[in-house]
């Protein structure tokens, strides 16, 4: 399921319709816009055996299938265990692309955040991105291109990303039957993110949790250090502190253009100017950190505390 990103969409079907795809590409940008959906549809097209070629990839063949499920032999996904990417992972796809295909005519490789190779695991890619055996077409996908080797950066071909139009989102959700309200209500979470908007329509409750989480943050703005400092203690433990601390930062720079505006809804609306300026360089900058780094998150988290 594409939403958005359709200039991109028509470079890739173009490329693989002319024969004229490069062995590399470098997806990137920020995280849930679809970049990795898109990269499976591209590998889906390349794969597919539906007979009518507009109307590829068809979702139906066993290859289509095959790919969405992760399995197909000539498709290889890649991606972090415990937060990087190792070297080993890299040399077992050296060895794989030695092979021959089995069921295509190219084999396929989505490197899922990239970014987290590590620097052996960069060196050992950097040689298969040199010397390309048969026909293999390299998928990196990367919210944080520039932690990449510029060698590596040098030698694909890089696709950005950016946020989706509002009115494409909410024309996406009224062909589906939401109402206004709930439109507007997944606009306002979904954070311009197609992969947000998705996982809002499979899972409903992760559209409460968001809900909660803005709550939560208003509820604990008006405590006492303390409790502040308690709170950061237990967000260490979560898989999603990366969405909720973007979540944070959506909420303050909504306040801050309120505060321009001077219509003043929000809570957070209450701080000075300075203040919500100050908020909002630390959360992004704290939120790189903790991606990235192995920086020590209840410390990281009680800086923001500290400001909110």
């Amino acid at each position: 399921m594409i939403l958005g990103h359709q200039k991109q969409w028509q470079f890739l079907k173009e490329a693989f319709f002319l024969g004229k795809i490069p062995h590399a590409f470098l997806f990137e940008g920020e995280e849930k816009l679809g970049k990795k959906t898109l990269a499976i549809e591209f590998i889906k097209l390349i794969n597919c055996l539906g007979k009518d070629a507009s109307s590829r990839p068809c979702q139906k063949c066993l290859s289509c299938q095959a790919i969405e499920r992760r399995i197909h032999p000539d498709f290889i996904y890649i991606e972090p265990t415990d937060n990087e990417i190792q070297i080993y992972q890299i040399r077992d796809l050296s060895l794989r692309l030695a092979e021959k295909p089995f069921l295509s005519n190219f084999k396929t490789v989505l490197l899922d955040k990239a970014h987290l190779m590590n620097q052996e695991a960069q060196s050992a890619f950097l040689k298969t991105l040199e010397e390309p055996k048969g026909n293999t077409i390299l998928i990196l996908v990367t919210e944080y291109p520039e932690r990449l080797f510029p060698t590596i950066l040098s030698r694909v071909q890089k696709i950005k990303f950016y946020p989706v139009k509002k009115e494409e989102i909410e024309k996406f959700l009224k062909e589906r039957g939401f109402s206004e309200e709930k439109t507007e209500e997944i606009l306002k979470f979904s954070l311009a993110k197609p992969g947000l908007v998705i996982d809002f329509l499979k899972n409903p409750e992760k559209l409460e949790e968001r809900k909660r989480i803005i709550k939560e943050l208003i509820e604990i703005s008006n405590s006492d250090l303390a409790t502040r400092f308690q709170y950061a203690k237990s967000l260490t433990q979560r898989n999603d502190l990366k969405e909720i601390l973007e979540l944070w930062l959506n909420y303050f720079r909504n306040c801050l253009l309120q505060k321009i505006s001077q219509k003043l809804f929000l809570k957070g609306s209450n701080y000075s100017m300075a203040k919500l300026k100050n908020i909002l360089w630390q959360i992004p900058k704290i939120n790189f950190l903790i991606s990235t780094t192995n920086i020590n998150k209840k410390l990281a988290l009680e800086i923001i505390m500290l400001e909110i």
